[in-house]
Formats: structure tokens, sequence, C-alpha cells
């Protein structure tokens, strides 16, 4: 007998198994770099930790509407996060209602975390999610704090006329006894020693997008209860990395993942798998993260003593800090003389002191290609 296309369409749907086996090597590394994650929080200032949950929040608020196809205003939802961690908000930035509800979500679904998961807390996040006028989300009218209507929901591309379905969610009868069952699932899992944390943060994600309870909005309020599911397995890790931006580096692989179970049997251990790894791969940036505030506070203070100029203090911040902002391959004199905004000559007398004082090394390379690099080796 064939299989049924849809997994909801299994008559055990939705008791969900999979092989734990394949998924015992993962856990341990996840386990072990969360691990290792908190012990390096513990070794930086409150400052800088308050500065990497806000980072890490905001990236994830960035990533997960990015993974929809939309695009915020970093400021506005900088501002709203950091006025409700305590931090200064940026100067002279207009905060919107939609990067105020966007905010007020996160934050609680990763400080509220102890309390109960209801309806009633569902729909105020989806209220949250589309607090402005529905037209500006869709060209349809949308049920914003109610689950969707009648017609088919349906994840569909390619031609109009030849349309690819790459997913259908489970009918609207029923909906309300389904969604039910997912809640008090998720209450109820919360207190079975024999669940991992990290898997049935996996299995929620699962459950929940695959329900699609809402017009729109689904895969965002998915990745909440995830952050939500997480906090509740490790109290405080979850608010300095941020998972949806791994997903979003990785967008297709999350979409084929869903895909080929939503179309297989009840067994999800591949999904599982790919949450993990994904998980792990997020753990592991915040610790990169983490690492370039450690080598940066080593060599300040390694270097308290030295003269500097200001733009030479602005161009090795520039180098410390890494990420998108910083060079991965070295600095040039001509990319020196741009961040510094100083004549070419300035620059390369710059570098050369620089170099004596052993803030910088030189890398292999000559001429105009000559690239510097930090010197982070401990006297």
């Amino acid at each position: 007998m064939d299989q049924p296309l849809w997994i909801w369409k299994h008559t055990d749907w939705p008791h969900f198994h999979w092989r734990p086996g394949r998924l015992a090597p993962l856990l341990r590394e996840c386990g072990q770099a969360q691990g290792k994650l908190l012990g390096m929080l513990g070794t930086v200032s409150q400052a800088v930790n308050a500065q990497n949950e806000l980072d890490a929040l905001l990236q994830n608020i960035l990533t997960s509407s990015a993974i929809e196809g939309e695009q915020l205003n970093v400021g506005s939802v900088r501002s709203s996060l950091a006025r409700r961690l305590g931090l200064e908000p940026s100067k002279d930035t207009s905060v919107s209602r939609r990067s105020e509800g966007l905010a007020e979500l996160i934050m609680d679904a990763t400080q509220q975390y102890a309390q109960p998961f209801t309806l009633a807390r569902l729909l105020n996040w989806h209220h949250l999610l589309f607090p402005t006028p529905q037209a500006s989300y869709a060209a349809r009218a949308l049920n914003v704090g109610a689950l969707r209507g009648d017609e088919p929901m349906q994840v569909v591309s390619g031609r109009l006329d030849r349309p690819t379905v790459h997913f259908e969610a489970p009918p609207r009868e029923g909906l309300e006894q389904a969604l039910e069952d997912f809640l008090e699932w998720f209450e109820t899992s919360r207190h079975q020693p024999e669940l991992d944390p990290l898997v049935r943060a996996g299995v929620a994600h699962f459950w929940f997008v695959t329900l699609h309870p809402f017009d729109d909005g689904n895969g965002r309020l998915t990745r909440a209860i995830t952050d939500l599911a997480l906090a509740q397995g490790e109290h405080q890790a979850i608010r300095f990395y941020a998972m949806s931006a791994s997903i979003l580096e990785d967008r297709t692989g999350y979409y084929n993942a869903l895909e080929s179970s939503q179309k297989a049997t009840l067994d999800i251990t591949d999904w599982l798998e790919w949450f993990l790894k994904t998980l792990l791969r997020s753990i592991q940036q915040a610790m990169a993260r983490i690492d370039r505030v450690l080598d940066k506070s080593r060599f300040w203070q390694q270097h308290r003593d030295l003269v500097l100029s200001a733009e030479q203090i602005k161009a090795l911040n520039r180098l410390l800090d890494g990420g998108e902002r910083g060079f991965e391959h070295g600095i040039s004199a001509a990319q020196y003389q741009a961040v510094a905004q100083v004549s070419k000559a300035t620059a390369t007398r710059h570098l050369a002191d620089l170099l004596e004082k052993n803030c910088l090394i030189r890398l292999p390379g000559g001429g105009r290609s000559t690239r510097y690099k930090v010197n982070t080796a401990r006297e």
C-alpha cells in the first residue's frame, strides 16, 4: 500500500519517533558547546554580556524575518530591544509598532520561559507579529490573533498554471483540537526527563510548522517557539546565539529538510539531525564572537602602555572585531587608508609603527598585496 503523501495523514499522527543512536553524537556536541559558551560568558564583563545579548536577539529577529523575505529597519528593532534590556537605545531612531511587537515577542520567548505556553499566549504572539494594519502584510486580509480560514493552506512555487506544491497543511476542520494537542504536549514534555530538551525543541519546531495554524507568520512563530523550548531547556545560553541566523545561512537546506520529512513517515530522524547540526553551528558562531571579545580585551590589556593615534586605534579595533566589518584576510595599506581616512603616506607610516610596536604582523606576500593582521600572540 502506498504511504500517505503528507505526514499528517498517517493514522498515528502526531506520534513521532526517531533513532536515538544517530542523534547521540550531535547531542553530545551540542551539550558540550552549550557548556563551553556559558563558561566563556562567565569570563567577560556584565556590560559585554549585555551587548552580546542585544546583538544575538537583534540577529535572531532580523534573520527570522529575512527567511520569509522581509527586511526590517535595523535601527528601529535595535532601539526596541535596547530599551527592554535596559541599555541606551540608538538616538534619533524612530521606533515602529512593528519593531516594538517583534522585540516584545522575542523577549517573552527567551525571558518568560517559565510561564505556561497557552493558546492565549500564542494568539498574543500573533498580534505582536502583526500589530499594524493588515494590508501591509499581505494582499488579502489576515485573521490576526485567530486561526486560519477554511481555504486549503499550501506552500507552492513555480508558474501559476503549473505550481509545485511543497507542502499542504492539515485541513481547517479539527485544527483547534490539533493545536490543543500540541500545546498540551509542549507543557507536559517539559517534565519528561527521558526526552532530551534539544530533541524536544526540534520536535516542537517540526510539529508546529506542520500544523501551520495561521494565515501568515507560521515560520516566524515556529522559530519563536523553538527559542522558547531552547530557553526552557538551558535557561540562559539561548540569549547569546541566534539559531535563525544559521537557518538563514542554509535556507534551502531548511526547506528541503522540512519538505522531505513532511512527505515521509513519522520517523523524523533526518529532520532532527538537520536541526541539531544547525543548532550546533549557531552555538559555535556565538563562541567565535566571544573569542573575538576576549582576544580584543587581552590585546588592549597587553598594549595598554603604548602611545597610538586615534586612527591606529580605530583600525586595530576593526581588525579585532572581525565579523562582517573585519578583514578576514588581513588589512592592506589601501584599506587602512580608507578605514583611518588618512593619506597614503600616513597609512604607510602608521602600519610601520604598528609593526615595530608588535601590534601587527606582516602576512606572506609583498608589494601592493602586502597585508597585515593583529598580533594576538601573548607576551
